[in-house]
């Protein structure tokens, strides 16, 4: 995710919090502010957002953990201003391993909350009058924060668990509804479920809280999106890379020049290009790339010059649906096809879409 900044590693997952999260802090100070609040209370509410932040990592870190143990990594933590994300490689497709990394998340709050069970005395606060609990509770404070703190993961549970794909509980009831459903079905109940949920929190949001007006829209088309693709999934499911890659492929030479490029783009519809030698590829040139070394560098230039070295190869027996992760979570989508060690061609994710296309029509 652009603009991130690395916190560090914990259990060997990165962990980063996007720019957007200073607006988060921005909108906390400026509130105690309006309410008139001192120095110090803005640094305790401050600190108390950080604190809880750190609630929220563990919250992912239950996820990403739970899902290691099933043989599926996660690439990083994200922190964003309405919670965190874990990226994980993919969700298990098994109804129970689904359930067990969705429900751990929730369970870790509610391990938190038991802790800060034992050390708040909840006594004294149930015992305070109307008046005195809201004059304790006014503002957080060193006195109160633990207190805080409790509510917070308490709410973090309760919030959590409504049943809002892609949130943890919607995807808590697509495991449950998988149970006697096939995926597909199963996840688009529990996509159009989410899908009411995120109007409501709409409507909410526009007259009493902005940010469930982007809980809202995350959760909407968060549901759309993982809808859209577990169809997908389904319908590449069983075939393998070889039957939609493209096999009449420009290759280019390390010593083509940037002049000979235009010729070739000028004479066809190809985008992005493999750059090999004696079937040994050299690097990948995609468009963008391309267009700005056009557009600053001498056409005499070689390719070798303006080359991609960091790239993947598949393999052309890999499954479709392997490819179609990998093209989803990386920032690049075109990929040299190997077979038998020689190179057979490329894949990219309009070709995918393509096979995708024909595939729903040969089905329907």
């Amino acid at each position: 995710m652009k603009g991130s900044l690395d916190l560090g590693r914990v259990a060997g997952i990165k962990v980063k919090v996007h720019w957007t999260f200073l607006l988060l802090i921005a909108w906390v100070v400026f509130l105690e502010v309006s309410r008139g609040s001192d120095m110090q209370g803005i640094f305790w509410s401050i600190i108390f957002v950080l604190v809880l932040f750190v609630c929220i990592v563990l919250h992912e870190l239950g996820h990403a953990l739970t899902a290691r143990r099933y043989g599926v990594g996660t690439s990083k933590i994200t922190l964003l201003p309405i919670g965190g994300v874990a990226s994980l490689e993919e969700m298990p497709e098994e109804p129970t391993q689904e359930f067990m990394v969705a429900v751990a998340g929730p369970l870790v709050n509610v391990g938190i909350a038991v802790l800060l069970y034992f050390v708040v005395p909840l006594e004294s606060y149930l015992n305070m009058s109307p008046e005195e609990l809201q004059q304790t509770l006014s503002a957080i404070n060193p006195e109160n924060f633990l207190f805080y703190l409790l509510s917070a993961n308490i709410m973090l549970v309760v919030f959590n668990v409504i049943p809002a794909f892609p949130m943890d509980g919607g995807r808590i009831l697509r495991a449950l509804l998988s149970m006697k459903l096939d995926r597909v079905r199963a996840t688009q109940i529990a996509s159009g479920m989410g899908q009411m949920v995120a109007l409501f929190f709409f409507f909410i949001g526009l007259f009493y809280n902005p940010l469930l007006i982007l809980i809202a829209l995350f959760v909407f088309f968060g549901a759309q999106g993982e809808n859209r693709m577990v169809q997908q999934l389904t319908l590449l499911r069983d075939h393998r890379v070889r039957e939609a890659m493209m096999t009449d492929i420009t290759v280019l030479k390390p010593d083509t020049t940037l002049d000979q490029v235009i010729d070739v783009i000028l004479s066809g519809t190809e985008r992005n290009f493999v750059v090999a030698e004696e079937d040994e590829v050299k690097g990948i040139v995609y468009q963008e790339e391309l267009v700005k070394a056009i557009r600053e560098r001498e056409r005499d230039t070689e390719i070798r010059e303006v080359m991609n070295r960091d790239f993947e190869i598949v393999n052309h027996d890999e499954p479709l649906t392997d490819v179609y992760r990998r093209v989803s979570s990386l920032s690049t989508s075109f990929f040299p096809v190997k077979k038998n060690g020689e190179l057979a061609g490329a894949i990219d994710m309009e070709n995918i879409n393509e096979f995708i296309s024909l595939r729903a029509s040969l089905d329907y």
